[in-house]
């Protein structure tokens, strides 16, 4: 028992370990720097504005676009470009990482996006970092990107992001990511909402995971599998 311990402390904190751990935190860190400061600048170029306008959903589905693209390549090849703990827990779900893993790595990611959260409130003099919030007519519904490793899967990604924040960000904020509504709200106390924030991209990125493992693109069947006898 306790060279397993040992052996699993050994396994979750190698420098390697360390070094993806690190690479979720300045990934994420990128990302909700990004998202929090163009929706601070958005509401400061619209001062008196109670309601965001279109011009403003397009700056900041756009930034959120490109940080998280950005974010996903620069972590890609040290960690997978998570960035996302609903990204993680799916990764979790479908084994491709150990449970210890993944906690460290959500731990990492929501570190970095509450660090985000209060560099952008102290460069901005004091700005109140917007927090995401639900439409009194919504249900709650969201919808999640997964990461991978390469150029052209972190530009998906991004896109589908940005795609994502246009349809939804005036009626949810359309976070998709349980970092990016966690660390405004530890900045601002304000953590309304934040169950919709957590289970809503957890819940559909284990699904899309599954979906996608055992529907769309099923392991083949191994020789010798009950699949594979012929009687």
């Amino acid at each position: 028992m306790a060279s397993c311990v040992v052996a699993c402390l050994q396994q979750c904190f190698s420098p390697s370990s360390l070094r993806s751990y690190l690479a979720e935190f300045i990934s994420t860190f990128l990302f909700v720097f990004a998202t929090a400061g163009s929706a601070i600048s958005a509401r400061m170029l619209t001062p008196g504005s109670t309601t965001p306008d279109a011009s403003s959903l397009v700056a900041t589905a756009v930034a959120q676009a490109f940080a998280l693209s950005v974010a996903v390549f620069v972590a890609a090849d040290a960690s997978g470009g998570h960035a996302n703990p609903a990204v993680t827990f799916d990764f979790a779900v479908c084994g491709h990482i150990a449970v210890q893993t993944a906690v460290l790595y959500c731990a990492a990611q929501l570190l970095g996006a509450t660090f985000a959260c209060l560099v952008v409130h102290t460069l901005s003099a004091g700005q109140a970092v917007p927090t995401t919030r639900v439409a009194v007519d919504m249900t709650g519904r969201r919808c999640a990107a997964a990461a991978a490793e390469t150029a052209a899967g972190s530009v998906a990604i991004g896109l589908v992001t940005g795609a994502c924040a246009l349809a939804t960000g005036p009626l949810t904020g359309a976070s998709m990511n349980p970092a990016r509504s966690f660390g405004p709200a530890v900045v601002s106390g304000d953590f309304r909402n934040q169950a919709v924030y957590w289970a809503g991209p957890m819940v559909g990125a284990a699904l899309a995971a599954l979906v996608h493992q055992h529907v769309m693109y099923p392991a083949p069947a191994r020789p010798g599998s009950v699949e594979t006898v012929v009687v």
